[in-house]
């Protein structure tokens, strides 16, 4: 099996469009309102692959160790630039700015996880890379609230309460990140345990 499948090649496609898409959020504020609806298209055709690679992978049977490592670097890359772009008064959609405690929850739910991660290889000698139900729905709830974010202007000639629903998701991806991090953390340890009791 060839490691530059199709599925890894979309995941590496929406690595790629991570640039694009900073620059759009950039500027967002800039003269032309269009930046913004750029920026929706990209980010949703980027939502988009993220569930495009994972399903091509498991139904043509070409999931590689490349691949489960690719895809959660890409969703991490995608969701700091964008979180922490739109917790900038210069960068945030006009109105809708996330509290810049968002992005220090988000990126730190990463960090920790990456330290424990090189902490396992460190101890064990193994790269264990296991997507988790927490991480894939962490995941899921901060694409919603970015997508939301974005259209959040648009939304709000016509949905009532159109902040507090985002405060909503905020809240809910913050919460859904801490409940991520303690799910790794648990199988991580798990994982370094059953490594140590099989070397005794």
């Amino acid at each position: 099996m060839s490691w530059l499948n199709w599925p890894n090649r979309i995941t590496i496609g929406r690595i790629v469009l991570v640039a694009p898409m900073v620059i759009c959020l950039l500027n967002l504020n800039a003269t032309w309102p269009g930046w913004r609806y750029l920026a929706l298209g990209l980010f949703s055709l980027m939502a988009i692959s993220d569930a495009l690679d994972g399903f091509l992978a498991r139904r043509l049977k070409e999931e590689t160790q490349l691949g489960r490592f690719l895809d959660p670097v890409a969703d991490k890359l995608l969701i700091t630039c964008v979180v922490v772009l739109l917790a900038i008064e210069s960068t945030s959609v006009a109105g809708f700015k996330l509290p810049s405690w968002v992005p220090v929850i988000a990126i730190g739910k990463d960090v920790f996880t990456v330290i424990g991660f090189v902490l396992i290889y460190a101890t064990t000698g193994r790269f264990f890379v296991e997507p988790r139900v927490w991480g894939k729905g962490c995941t899921l709830i901060q694409l919603v609230m970015v997508a939301y974010c974005l259209v959040a202007p648009d939304l709000a000639r016509w949905v009532p309460h159109t902040r507090l629903i985002l405060s909503g998701l905020y809240w809910t991806a913050s919460a859904a990140a801490a409940i991520a991090l303690a799910d790794y953390i648990r199988i991580g340890n798990r994982f370094a345990a059953k490594h140590a009791a099989a070397i005794q």
